[in-house]
């Protein structure tokens, strides 16, 4: 790993937990939620496939990131216009690819993302694809719901995925 490489970390708290933003370069490469479940596992595919290292120090793109986490839970964002990367598989990616073309709102079904990515029978590859989305939110992960429109395995929780649902039907002033 050469020295330079670095992700720039920003802790950004809500009521419910924090997200974790990083930037690498000038995209964002991460917003996730800062469990430890998931913490050694998501930092560890990050920092290798990018060959980096962490350093807690918001950079630009992290601030901006914030900006328009602060303006979606205010109900005041619909889309996000800021420049993604994307670590994973050519698999994972076209799965989070796919996932972005759910409209603010809407919900999807794993096996309506499967269908989506030509790949109908992949439905619990789509599943682990979500489970390892390494910018929630920016790449709406909550939006996709089980068979029965069930919540199920959101990495934020059960009761996050709800709200974030709530918030984009504009019923949710939780987090003003």
């Amino acid at each position: 790993m050469s020295i330079g490489n670095i992700i720039r970390l920003q802790h950004y708290p809500l009521p419910y937990g924090e997200l974790l933003l990083g930037s690498f370069e000038d995209k964002l490469c991460l917003c996730d939620w800062n469990l430890p479940s998931r913490r050694r596992s998501m930092d560890w595919k990050l920092q290798r496939g990018l060959y980096a290292f962490f350093e807690e120090n918001p950079s630009e793109v992290t601030r901006k990131a914030a900006r328009m986490l602060d303006e979606y839970f205010a109900g005041e964002r619909t889309a996000f216009d800021l420049p993604l990367l994307l670590v994973g598989t050519d698999f994972q990616r076209s799965v989070w690819q796919a996932l972005q073309s759910v409209a603010y709102g809407e919900v999807t079904s794993y096996q309506e993302l499967a269908a989506a990515i030509h790949r109908p029978k992949a439905v619990r590859a789509v599943g682990n694809a979500l489970h390892v989305n390494p910018v929630s939110i920016f790449v709406p992960c909550h939006r996709v719901l089980g068979a029965n429109k069930n919540f199920v395995g959101y990495a934020g929780g059960r009761a996050m995925h709800g709200l974030l649902l709530e918030v984009e039907k504009g019923r949710c002033d939780f987090f003003i």
